[in-house]
């Protein structure tokens, strides 16, 4: 029997909150404003990283590829450089939205 479809494959997708959704979850809005960096290490600690990788493009890419979200790394970029908290905190509410939903 040929096997077709790869386990733990998830359909294309966007992130399942917008950039600047911060009225959907005010508490880790106000964790990544008041502390940046401790929110990039709870990110890292969720996805099973380094401390010092849970910032930027490289976490966000490595991220939307895992649950094969649409985008691009030249996106991933953008987005963490010319706005790296919100970016931050939109990748930590789709992270609690998928334990929520147990696919994380």
């Amino acid at each position: 029997m040929a096997v077709t479809n790869q386990p733990g494959r998830y359909e294309p997708s966007d992130f399942q909150t917008g950039l600047c959704d911060f009225c959907d979850d005010c508490g880790t809005c106000c964790y990544g404003f008041f502390c940046y960096p401790c929110l990039g290490c709870t990110i890292a600690s969720d996805m099973g990283e380094c401390c010092l990788c849970g910032l930027g493009m490289p976490i966000r890419s490595v991220y939307r590829t895992r649950y094969n979200i649409r985008g691009s790394m030249c996106n991933d970029y953008m987005v963490a450089h010319c706005c790296p908290v919100c970016a931050t905190c939109q990748l930590k509410r789709d992270i609690d939205r998928r334990k929520e939903q147990g696919i994380f």
